[in-house]
């Protein structure tokens, strides 16, 4: 069996990959009157560049994206290393938005913090 790795996971919204704009994400679920009810959290680099995850989150919000989870960080899916497809609603972070704490490191990016709610649980892909 292959377990899942902390360095291989890939991210895409809207078949553009996402990974290098990402430093944390995960499919979650939460309570809900409905059968089942799940988000998108990620951690993601402030870059108010056109085109990319941030700019998305800046004038996109409210606006639905496909987005694929890949764990193992495999271009195709296959039953022992599947992918995840997923609708999201694009919100902005409860938080932080733009800027953040000043530091005197020359490597420290400011993030945001996003939680997208899913329009459904995502689908499993093997082939």
């Amino acid at each position: 069996m292959a377990q899942l790795g902390t360095r291989l996971l890939k991210l895409e919204i809207d078949a553009v990959e996402r990974s290098a704009e990402v430093s944390n994400a995960r499919i979650t679920s939460g309570e809900s009157d409905s059968d089942f009810l799940t988000f998108a959290d990620f951690t993601a680099a402030q870059d108010a560049v056109a085109a990319t995850l941030w700019d998305l989150i800046w004038t996109g919000a409210g606006d639905e994206v496909d987005g694929t989870f890949i764990p193992y960080g495999n271009a195709v899916p296959s039953a022992t290393q599947p992918h995840y497809e997923f609708t999201a609603v694009v919100s902005e972070p409860n938080g932080d938005l733009l800027g953040g704490e000043a530091n005197t490191s020359v490597t420290a990016r400011f993030t945001i913090d996003c939680e997208w709610k899913l329009t459904g649980k995502p689908t499993k892909l093997i082939a």
